[in-house]
């Protein structure tokens, strides 16, 4: 049964991935299929309640929120732009005024400035991005294959060979840092004295996460990069 809605999620996830996130999380189902079911992926996205519930499991490192206050993510906005758009439609727009500039184009220009390069993202220009948004989805996705226009516009110019492959990420080993040169600094930073000290986040859900990442050999590098930075930065600013 378990196994039957997972691969129903799978043949899901290929509909819509349209974000690098949507992949990342659509490459650990896979992976999930030769884990227990237990798994952390697995569980968080089994337990969708129905396609909008799966894209925001599968973009959110922690489920719930590791805080010790009330909080509600609100992305009504999202939904409203496009009311009779599809999922796929709503999964863009989401990313187009959260995950683009609140993550990739912050990196950006931070890798750039620190070598004092002026970086630009030719396909923001805003009336490409204008004309993308006018295109009917059909030829955006097609049978799975996302950017499928942009796909056929280079295939007149470039081999395919030479855009047909998969994303090169720029991950770093952070599971492995955490682990090893960073451990020490992260485990003074997730101190429970430090962690109780603003009363914002909840401080046994931190621990936890951070004793099965570093004992039982868990990978929660994303989760506690999310808290890591957190603490550094309020600690830089309000101790």
């Amino acid at each position: 049964m378990a196994v039957g809605v997972l691969e129903l999620l799978l043949d899901l996830a290929q509909q819509v991935r349209v974000s690098l996130r949507v992949d990342l999380a659509l490459q650990d189902l896979r992976r999930a299929r030769d884990r227990e079911l237990g798994d952390r992926v697995a569980k968080r996205l089994l337990g969708a309640r129905d396609a909008e519930d799966l894209y925001r499991r599968a973009v959110t490192h922690w489920d719930p929120v590791p805080t010790s206050r009330t909080t509600v993510v609100d992305d009504s906005w999202a939904l409203a732009s496009v009311p009779d758009g599809s999922l796929a439609e709503r999964m863009m727009i989401t990313d187009l005024g959260g995950y683009l500039p609140d993550d990739v184009l912050v990196k950006l220009d931070r890798a750039g400035m620190a070598v004092s390069l002026e970086s630009r993202v030719p396909f923001l220009d805003h009336e490409l991005v204008e004309f993308a948004w006018t295109l009917p989805l059909h030829l955006k996705i097609r049978d799975g294959q996302g950017k499928w226009l942009l796909r056929q516009v280079l295939a007149r110019y470039l081999p395919k060979l030479m855009f047909e492959r998969p994303k090169m990420g720029f991950a770093m080993p952070i599971d492995v840092w955490l682990r090893g040169p960073l451990r020490d600094w992260a485990e003074a930073l997730l101190d429970p004295a430090r962690l109780d000290s603003h009363g914002l986040l909840d401080t046994a859900a931190v621990r936890r996460c951070w004793h099965e990442h570093v004992v039982l050999g868990r990978q929660h590098q994303a989760r506690l990069w999310d808290v890591l930075m957190f603490q550094a930065w309020h600690e830089e600013v309000f101790v």
